[in-house]
């Protein structure tokens, strides 16, 4: 049985250390919650685009918009130091969503 020795013989943290914590802790929570506001309201859009797209018989996919998007979006990544793949990825994971919601959409309008 392999212990853990720094968890046997912990020591109480740093008051400032657990300060720093809360601190950063706080703002992640900050962040979280301004990117599940933005991802709302970059929804509200994309269902009026989807209501645009059926009623006048366009298709729920746009692949050259698509494609576009992610190459900027892979710029704008690198621009801010994040890693473009992680940036692509989230991206698909996105446009993934809103097209399921516009066939959705276009469905009920057939």
């Amino acid at each position: 049985m392999t212990t853990n020795h720094h968890a046997d013989h912990a020591e109480p943290a740093d008051p400032a250390v657990l300060a720093e914590l809360s601190r950063l802790r706080d703002s992640i929570d900050n962040i979280d919650a301004a990117v599940v506001h933005m991802l709302a309201e970059r929804f509200k859009c994309t269902q009026q685009v989807g209501h645009l797209k059926a009623n006048h018989q366009l298709p729920p996919a746009d692949p050259a918009r698509e494609s576009r998007q992610i190459a900027r979006l892979r710029e704008l990544a690198e621009n801010a130091k994040l890693d473009p793949a992680f940036a692509e990825k989230f991206l698909n994971f996105i446009i993934a969503e809103v097209i399921r919601h516009h066939e959705t959409i276009a469905n009920e309008k057939a």
